[in-house]
């Protein structure tokens, strides 16, 4: 099935080139929505990349480019609820700074922010997610080098590029933004708040686009070439929304089938009623002169004798004629008459034939008495009958009246009518109940729970290395073949241990100090007949053990230079890298020898760069985003699963690193900030969805991974496909 909906995409691919001409309601022009220029300290307007829009210099620490609260509604309209959305800016960014271009924020939770940090030379893109968790999206490269650039960052549902000077440079699939933002949310420009996150530099250009690629509009020899991830995720939807229909409809039909083949069980005998009087097919009354028989309605004829006209005479206390001479009559239907009511039997409608179906929901085949009007109110169901309605109290409720037309709920929980097993808490539901594991425990189906199994599960404290065993109330670790130590910590052991300084990472696994190599870093490297030495022309290189020395011949004068990079480095000379500013190295008798800076905060001329911790001015000094503590330039701290630094006034934060997890289902455990791999699907934050993977619900439907749908039967089960697994859980807002 994924594989057909690749290969319809495929074919709606187009080469036309788009003119772009965009439509102003899908237009966000953030310095016209402003009015930037008017009123904001710390901008002024100067000259920008071009002449045909204007450009503002983003300066200090002071100011507070926020749009008013009702600029930042109309704007935000436009992008809320959006999947597909381009945040489209020109730039010069400052040396080093890092600043946030804009940010659309409510509280602590940032739904849209483009950041540029150049200390770390990266673009970040902060967002919510589908499930309410806050994600960066972190993209290695300099904008903050003093030069112009095109920056253009296009959202399309899980799909996002990222151009810089019309140049394609990432392309990422990502978890989906969430963009339902909030009415009261604030809207920023070139800077996060009033105290963090100040941009430095020179913006024109500043607009987002509800198009799901808007690059074309900034560079428009780009082509878009073929639909967007969203167009894909939109087909999809559908599909799942068709998934849907057509298992409510099967659910529909299989209801129908039990019905009718309730059908062949059941009699209906046809009745008919006169005057409030029901009588059974085939039975004869008198209704005044008339003889009446019930057949298919009911016929009323006058007595005609089985006798000769000329036999016939007259009574005075008779209605009609009799036989002379006989006391005994017969009743006699024509042959005329029978074809007539044969031919009426045809055409007879279902209200005429009075179906009598006493016992089973088949009355509904007859008249509709409960679409006339009913008093079944709370709780109550309208049911049809041969000559009326009744109401009927629903599953899970018993009567509070004699009518039925009002019910009250059964707690099955305090009457004992459950079916909640070991591990449960009964708690009562309208209609129904229940069971609810209890604390530790994990789910086995409906009724019944087990010990939770934070082995499985992940949440534990083992070491990577070690081995995790469940046991009653919680678990226990020991550290696997090849390890040493408690369980939560354990360090690799190296049969013979690593000689020359080397240290032990994994079993039998040596990372050797510079000289040596081998298994257990045995072997001493040699530096001359490898070539890996600096010595001059008029040295001589000789091997020493974990290194090497440049030797001048006996009778000669030596330089003692250094050769490095093909470059002749005087003996005793220093220098700075050029590619690191703050790595010295020095040439010391044909040896290069490289170390970092040694910060001396008492030498005045200190590089600050490579010095943070050396500056002493206030104004270098960083504030909390609490707003309660203080930092000195160079000092770091963590808030939020996030690595903060001070540098020189300016606060620049980046997600911690975490270990890569290869794996379909991860969750990050409760006060953690790194995922773990799982197994449970069910128990997963995030899944690597797979739309090949699908489910099959209680209809026989086929579901796609991700896909979701309120369990046949139930009010408040909602479950989920996860790759092949289906996730069912007891939507909280239903108790």
């Amino acid at each position: 099935m994924g594989l057909k909906l690749f290969l319809v995409l495929g074919l709606f691919c187009v080469t036309s080139v788009l003119g772009f001409g965009v439509d102003p309601a899908l237009r966000i022009n953030v310095f016209d929505e402003l009015t930037l220029g008017e009123g904001f300290d710390g901008v002024t307007q100067v000259q920008g990349f071009h002449s045909e829009s204007r450009a503002f210099h983003f300066q200090g620490s002071s100011r507070e480019v926020k749009a008013p609260e009702d600029v930042s509604v109309r704007m935000l309209q436009k992008l809320r609820g959006r999947t597909e959305f381009t945040v489209l800016v020109t730039l010069k960014q400052e040396h080093l700074n890092s600043g946030v271009i804009l940010s659309i924020h409510h509280s602590e939770q940032r739904f849209l922010e483009l950041e540029s940090s150049g200390q770390r030379s990266e673009v970040r893109l902060h967002y919510r997610t589908k499930g309410q968790q806050a994600h960066t999206e972190v993209f290695p490269y300099s904008l903050a080098d003093g030069q112009w650039h095109k920056v253009s960052v296009a959202v399309s549902a899980s799909h996002i590029i990222l151009h810089v000077d019309c140049n394609r440079i990432y392309e990422r699939v990502v978890e989906i933004p969430f963009m339902d933002i909030p009415d009261d949310a604030t809207f920023w420009l070139g800077q996060r708040n009033s105290a963090h996150g100040f941009f430095k530099g020179v913006m024109q250009d500043v607009q987002i686009l509800v198009l799901p690629q808007g690059f074309i509009s900034q560079c428009p020899d780009l082509n878009r070439t073929c639909p967007t991830c969203n167009d894909f995720h939109g087909l999809v939807q559908k599909i799942m929304e068709l998934q849907d229909i057509l298992a409510k409809t099967s659910s529909k039909l299989s209801r129908a089938e039990e019905k009718m083949n309730g059908l062949d069980g059941c009699y209906c005998e046809r009745t008919c009623s006169v005057k409030g009087v029901v009588y059974r097919e085939d039975e004869s009354w008198t209704d005044g002169c008339r003889n009446c028989t019930c057949t298919v309605g009911y016929v009323c004829v006058c007595v005609c004798l089985n006798c000769p006209e000329s036999e016939q005479v007259n009574l005075t206390d008779r209605c009609c004629k009799v036989c002379r001479g006989m006391g005994k009559h017969t009743l006699l239907i024509s042959k005329s008459l029978q074809e007539s009511l044969q031919q009426q039997k045809n055409t007879w409608t279902q209200s005429e034939r009075s179906a009598l179906c006493v016992t089973s929901d088949l009355c509904a085949l007859g008249h509709d008495f409960c679409a006339e009007g009913h008093g079944c109110v709370e709780h109550s169901d309208c049911i049809n009958l041969e000559a009326g309605a009744r109401c009927s109290c629903k599953d899970g409720f018993r009567p509070l009246r004699d009518d039925n037309a009002y019910c009250e709920d059964i707690d099955e929980c305090a009457e004992g009518k459950h079916y909640c097993r070991e591990n449960t808490v009964c708690v009562n539901t309208p209609g129904s109940f229940m069971c609810i594991c209890h604390r530790g425990y994990i789910r086995i189906d409906d009724y019944s729970c087990t010990e939770h199994d934070e082995c499985v599960s992940g949440l534990h404290s083992c070491d990577q290395n070690a081995l995790c065993f469940n046991k009653v109330g919680g678990h226990s670790c020991s550290c696997k073949p090849g390890y040493t130590g408690n369980g939560t910590v354990c360090k690799a052991m190296c049969d013979g241990l690593c000689q020359n300084g080397g240290t032990c990472i994994s079993p039998n696994n040596c990372i050797c100090q510079q000289g040596f190599t081998g298994k257990r870093c045995e072997t001493d490297i040699n530096e001359c007949k490898m070539g890996r030495n600096t010595c001059a022309n008029d040295t001589v290189c000789f091997n020493l053990e974990g290194g090497y020395d440049c030797r001048c011949p006996h009778g000669r004068n030596c330089t003692g230079d250094c050769i490095l990079d093909n470059k002749v480095k005087h003996n005793r000379q220093i220098w700075v890298l050029d590619n690191d500013r703050c790595s010295v190295c020095s040439c010391q008798t044909g040896q290069v020898m490289c170390r970092r800076m040694v910060c001396d905060c008492e030498n005045p001329t200190a590089d600050l760069f490579c010095c943070p911790e050396c500056d002493p001015r206030l104004s270098s000094q960083c504030l909390h985003q609490n707003g309660l503590l203080t930092y000195g330039s160079g000092e770091s701290w963590v808030e939020n699963c996030q690595q903060c630094q001070c540098l020189q006034g300016q606060v620049d934060c980046w997600p911690l690193s975490c270990p890569p997890v290869d794996c379909e289902f991860t969750v990050v455990p409760e006060g953690e900030c790194c995922a773990r791999c799982i197994i449970d699907p069910c128990q997963a934050d995030t899944i690597r969805n797979d739309i090949t993977k699908t489910c099959t619900d209680e209809h026989g439907i086929q579901r796609f991974s991700g896909s979701s749908w309120v369990k046949h039967g139930t009010e408040c089960t909602l479950c989920q496909c996860k790759n092949g697994h289906i996730c069912c859980s007891v939507d909280p807002m239903c108790l």
